[in-house]
């Protein structure tokens, strides 16, 4: 009903079908319906449709009246609702790739600006969370996907560099050659090891695993003792690695992907949180590239 009584309202203001169509948009055929519907709604004749063009009866003229201060009253109720500190629960998932000490304060900073609201954070695979996005168990998911095509929700990119034993000789990345490279790679479904296994022909028998270890440090260890190469974010190799390891130099390995934000559109209030925390997470991961 709040569409036609704004459609009222117009038409009290323009005195035409035809202006208030232009206004809308909508042709007049649709105009003249949402006034029908309004007439049917509250079982009385609006327009006098005697007349050309037509004009508002008494009745008309009264509901004009009381229309204009429900319409005022709608907005006055949008706007406590756009003011009012967000509070509640907000439940995040945030994917394992992005779970580091940098990412993890640029949330921090985010949920401290409303101090009403309990977060709920939990990791795991993009994979995972997406499903309990689906699910409606996330109301916000942050995860890593192809960076092909761009989503209309990308935060900004992650960049994987390849990571191996300093002192040992360079890597041949050659075609015939990267199918007897061993890797030391968190178990699947790791992103990071899905866009490696892509880039490598989509085949499983041509990635050679050497170590599946969940943890990113212990990871780093077993690549500083020669058991195989290993992948880790740009944006934290550029910080400095640990004693031992070296960037490879891979130019023709785009290990490129897309971080992106899953929203709900049942958010509510707790939009402006869900955009805070989604907006902090892309300006860490951009500042750190």
């Amino acid at each position: 009903m709040i569409e036609e009584l704004r459609t009222l309202v117009l038409f009290a203001e323009e005195g035409s079908i035809q202006n208030v169509a232009r206004r809308l948009p909508l042709t007049q055929p649709a105009v003249t319906r949402q006034i029908q519907r309004l007439e049917d709604m509250l079982a009385t004749t609006l327009l006098d449709r005697r007349q050309k063009p037509p004009r508002l009866t008494t009745a008309g003229l009264e509901v004009l009246e009381r229309a204009k201060d429900i319409l005022a009253s709608v907005e006055a109720l949008k706007a406590f609702a756009a003011d009012a500190e967000p509070q509640g629960v907000l439940r995040v998932g945030l994917v394992h790739g992005l779970s580091d000490v940098g990412v993890a304060g640029a949330i921090a900073r985010a949920a401290s600006a409303f101090p009403k609201i309990s977060l709920r954070l939990k990791t795991g695979w993009s994979a995972e969370l997406v499903e309990q996005f689906e699910r409606g168990q996330l109301d916000l998911a942050i995860v890593l996907r192809p960076a092909h095509p761009p989503e209309p929700n990308a935060l900004g990119t992650e960049r994987l560099a390849v990571i191996a034993r300093a002192g040992d000789a360079e890597p041949n990345f050659t075609d015939t050659a990267r199918a007897s490279l061993p890797w030391v790679l968190s178990p699947e479904p790791c992103d990071a090891r899905q866009r490696l296994l892509s880039i490598l022909g989509g085949e499983r028998h041509r990635l050679v695993v050497a170590a599946e270890i969940q943890d990113p440090a212990m990871q780093m260890e077993w690549v500083r003792r020669g058991h195989g190469l290993g992948l880790m974010p740009l944006r934290l190799a550029a910080r400095g690695l640990p004693d031992g390891l070296t960037v490879v130099d891979s130019p023709d390995f785009d290990l490129s992907l897309q971080v992106v934000a899953l929203r709900s559109p049942h958010l509510n209030r707790l939009a402006k949180v869900a955009e805070a925390i989604a907006r902090t997470v892309g300006e860490a991961i951009r500042i750190e590239s």
